[in-house]
This record gives structure tokens, C-alpha cells and sequence, in this order.
């Protein structure tokens, strides 16, 4: 059994090697990588992304991240390419095959049946010797002097680096195309990411009560209204402007400051000039609000008008934070 010391050397040896190889990529970021991108951009259909074994694998987290960023991809095994698959690839799309070696018996099979077609054929390759980089229009270069592996056998820094030449280009793509975060949020409808780029906070204040008191109500008014809706505050409106806030806190305070507490209303009380937002903004601008200014409620406006609240406890549920 290998020590703690030793357990944590080799991790960090590995983290290592694999960082230098991928540093050592952008010594291959070269003309053929800038005429790939320019292709992409240009072609009216798809990437079709093929690989064999772990370039496998890692094809289709390239296709995740291409699809996810604008840049419409197709994943195609290259085993399954020559039973069938073949039949997802059309005319104008753009083909990356994946491989360390560029060698393998199914890249040897597939890679003639794809020159047949007249499909741009880019090896996103480990050898630029090897049978695909010469087959190939374009080479990205994913070259590693060796696998993290002791054995230099498992594939780890090959596909690391595969991987990292496959985000360069989908950044790339995006920012050429100009992806905005609105563009990202729409193939991210789903989970607390997706919330974070589309969900406004008049979606969250709607699904809350509206409380409200007026300057002028009484001290017990003020706290059946803040008990009532459960928000642990209420807006102090006049004529549907808001003037002030109500919390808990406030309440407390006074209870400290003040032996008799029939006289106050809700103007003795209430907290002046309260953070706002608009019902148009999205959720994670609140949420930056309340952290800024260390509160738990923000009043949300529909231009100048009382429009509702929303609590920390909403932004939670929504998975926001």
C-alpha cells in the first residue's frame, strides 16, 4: 500500500504532465487551426464528430460543449459508421475525426468511405504522420510526449489534450459568432444554470403576497402584515410609491429602543430609502444585491410603482444560489 506522501506525488505528478502537455498545445495553434474555424463558420450544416474507444468519448463531450455554445454537432461512432451510421452524415456538413494515433483498423475502414463524399475532413489527430492526418484536409495537432499513465498505456494525457483542443475551438466559434450569455441561456433552459441567464425577478415576486402597510398605519397593523405574508418584511407605500421597509429587524429594534410603542407608525419605524430592483432584471442581480448589501429581502419595482418582494429563501428554492 502506498503512502499519504506517496498517494499525493503521483496525483500531483499526473496533474502535472498533463498540464504541460496541454500548455505545449498552443505551440500547435497554427493556420490549419485558423482555417478550421473559418470552415465551421462558413458551412450551412454540422460537425460531424467521430472517434473509436476513449477519442470516443471525448468526442461526444466536444459535441456537448459545441452544441451548448451555437455550433450545431453530431456525434458518430466510428465502429457504427460503417454499419449504418454513416447514413446522419449530409453534404454540407464538416467532419473532425478524433484519434491519438491516427492509425486504428476502424479509422483505416471509415476514413475512405468518408473522402467518397466531398465533406471537409479535419483530423483532430496525435500523429501528424499518421494514415488521417495525411488522409485529412486540416490537421489540429494534439501531440503528448507521454501518458500520465506509468505504463505510458492509458489513454489520460492523449485525451486530456484532445479534450482541450476541442474547447479552443468551440471558444473560438463563440466568440467569433458573438455568443452572448441570452444566446447561452437558451440551451440552458433547464436546472439552476439555466435560471441563473433567464429567470426575472417579477417571476419570483409573483409567487409571493404584495405586503404592503402605510406610513401612517399603526404598530400592530405593521405586524400583522409582516406575519400575515411570512416575507419577514412589508413595503411602506404612499400613493403606490415606495417610501420605506418594515423587517424584523425593525421590529426588534424598536422593541429595544421604545417602552411604549401604541403611538408609532409605521413612518417611526420604517427603514428609509430601501434597496429596489425591477421586476425586468434577472434573479442573480438580486441575489448580488442582497449579498452586497447584506439583507435578506429586496422590494422589486415595476418602473416606479410597488410591485412586490422577494426573499433569499425564494432565490434558494429556485436553486439560484
Amino acid at each position: 500500500m502506498k503512502t499519504i506522501p506517496e498517494i499525493k506525488n503521483s496525483a500531483i505528478a499526473t496533474l502535472k504532465i498533463e498540464a504541460e502537455a496541454i500548455l505545449k498545445l498552443t505551440e500547435h495553434i497554427d493556420d490549419d487551426f485558423v482555417k478550421v474555424v473559418k470552415e465551421i463558420l462558413a458551412i450551412k450544416g454540422r460537425i460531424i464528430i467521430t472517434g473509436i474507444g476513449k477519442s470516443a468519448i471525448i468526442a461526444q463531450k466536444i459535441v456537448a460543449t459545441m452544441n451548448s455554445t451555437g455550433t450545431p454537432a453530431v456525434f458518430m461512432h466510428a465502429a457504427d459508421a460503417i454499419h449504418g451510421d454513416l447514413g446522419i452524415l449530409q453534404s454540407d456538413d464538416l467532419i473532425i475525426a478524433i484519434s491519438k494515433s491516427g492509425n486504428t483498423p476502424e479509422i483505416k475502414v471509415l476514413v475512405p468511405l468518408l473522402k467518397q463524399s466531398e465533406n471537409k475532413l479535419v483530423a483532430l489527430v496525435g500523429d501528424i504522420h499518421s494514415y488521417l492526418a495525411k488522409q485529412a484536409d486540416y490537421i489540429l495537432n494534439t501531440t503528448v510526449d507521454k501518458e500520465a499513465c506509468p505504463l505510458n498505456l492509458a489513454p489520460t494525457t492523449s485525451t486530456t489534450a484532445q479534450l482541450a483542443m476541442g474547447d479552443a475551438l468551440a471558444i473560438c466559434l463563440l466568440e467569433c459568432r458573438s455568443f452572448s450569455d441570452t444566446d447561452f441561456a437558451k440551451y440552458h433552459p433547464g436546472g439552476s444554470l439555466g435560471k441563473r441567464l433567464y429567470l426575472k425577478v417579477g417571476d419570483l415576486a409573483t409567487q409571493n403576497e404584495k405586503p404592503s402597510v402605510s406610513i401612517h398605519d399603526s404598530i400592530k397593523q405593521v405586524l400583522v402584515e409582516i406575519t400575515k405574508n411570512r416575507l419577514g418584511a412589508a413595503a411602506v407605500v404612499d400613493n403606490e410609491n415606495v417610501v420605506g421597509i418594515i423587517t424584523d429587524g425593525d421590529i426588534r429594534r424598536m422593541i429595544e429602543s421604545y417602552d411604549n410603542i401604541s403611538l408609532l407608525t409605521a413612518k417611526d419605524i420604517m427603514g428609509e430609502n430601501p434597496i429596489k430592483i425591477q421586476k425586468s432584471e434577472l434573479a442573480v442581480n438580486a441575489l448580488n444585491l442582497m449579498r452586497k448589501n447584506n439583507i435578506t429581502q429586496v422590494i422589486v419595482l415595476d418602473k416606479n410603482k410597488y410591485f412586490g418582494i422577494i426573499h433569499l429563501h425564494d432565490l434558494l428554492k429556485e436553486g439560484i444560489i
